[in-house]
């Protein structure tokens, strides 16, 4: 345990850890910051005296954001079966300044009662303090909305973040022997999916086929971009009902390279940039100077299985600003 209090310095320090923790709840870094905000407003509504009778406040703030975001979870799950087309994550973006690429030892290697990323105050940006790595893989976080909301908060706080059964009771209001059912039906949903982080080879080898698609888009070789596309990938696309794009996933690497094509020649003056994507290579669509389209890819054996494609503007402020 510990001595109870803690500065004000000290509690805002919690924020980048609780940032991480919610985004990979919530799949929206949007949704993660109004959650963290509410733990903070909840916390700076108790009485001093109560404020210095909890020993870890950082583990106070880490059971109030988990408690808000399984809320969010189960309204989002009612939401999104009236969301028009398919509901995909937020993705984030790359580095501004390095800030996005800082090592992945830090808050995810730890217990969540540990002390790390308390170098960020409550005005920073969110996206500033987000710990890229595996676990915000597209392909993860999509996983994740297969759970229902009580195992995905045990997963995540247990597998992701180390988080001890005990303290994860807290949040789900089960004991910890449920809890710990409920991460091991969790891990049964993602099975192979969570696979350990790519080596040097294998990411160049990501890297290299992103390319060769962005260069087979441009130059309007169907033939290269079907044999980059596994035959059976899937493209899934998120347009929120407000962008324009297709409603329902499709299936086949030939039926993906064709509309692919389609676009390109319905968008002159569209740009493809290659850029970072939720920590992984991706392809990054420009018009008229604003960013329209953020692209992700699943790629085995040097070909593309799986691709997603967000196009909705509300999950792409982040991108538009560092546009």
């Amino acid at each position: 345990m510990g001595t109870a209090g803690t500065s004000t310095d000290e509690t805002a320090g919690e924020r980048r850890r609780l940032i991480n923790v919610a985004y990979r709840l919530l799949g929206s870094l949007a949704d993660a910051e109004d959650a963290v905000q509410e733990a903070y407003a909840r916390w700076y509504a108790l009485p001093r005296s109560r404020q210095e009778e909890i020993v870890s406040p950082g583990a106070w703030l880490t059971t109030v954001t988990g408690r808000i975001c399984l809320d969010v979870l189960g309204s989002a799950r009612a939401r999104r079966e009236r969301y028009v087309g398919a509901w995909l994550p937020e993705p984030l973006p790359g580095s501004r300044s390095g800030s996005l690429s800082e090592s992945l030892s830090g808050s995810l290697s730890g217990s969540l009662s540990g002390h790390a990323g308390r170098d960020h105050g409550p005005g920073t940006d969110p996206a500033d303090q987000m710990v890229l790595d595996e676990s915000v893989a597209m392909a993860f976080l999509v996983v994740l909305e297969s759970m229902t909301p009580a195992e995905r908060v045990a997963f995540v706080l247990h597998d992701v973040f180390r988080y001890p059964f005990a303290e994860i009771a807290d949040v789900l209001g089960r004991t910890p022997a449920a809890c710990k059912q409920l991460a091991a039906s969790a891990r049964r949903r993602v099975g192979v999916a969570r696979a350990p982080v790519p080596a040097s080879g294998q990411a160049d080898m990501v890297r290299d086929t992103v390319r060769r698609v962005r260069k087979a888009w441009e130059t309007m070789d169907i033939a290269a971009l079907v044999d980059l596309l596994d035959p059976a990938a899937v493209m899934t696309a998120d347009g929120g009902g407000v962008a324009g794009t297709v409603l329902r996933p499709i299936e086949g690497g030939t039926r993906i390279a064709q509309y692919m094509l389609a676009i390109a020649r319905m968008a002159p003056g569209l740009e493809l940039l290659e850029r970072p994507v939720n920590g992984a290579p991706g392809l990054v669509a420009e018009h008229a100077g604003g960013v329209v389209t953020v692209a992700s890819f699943e790629v085995a054996d040097g070909r593309v299985s799986r691709i997603w494609v967000v196009r909705n503007p509300e999950k792409l402020r982040l991108w538009t600003r560092d546009g």
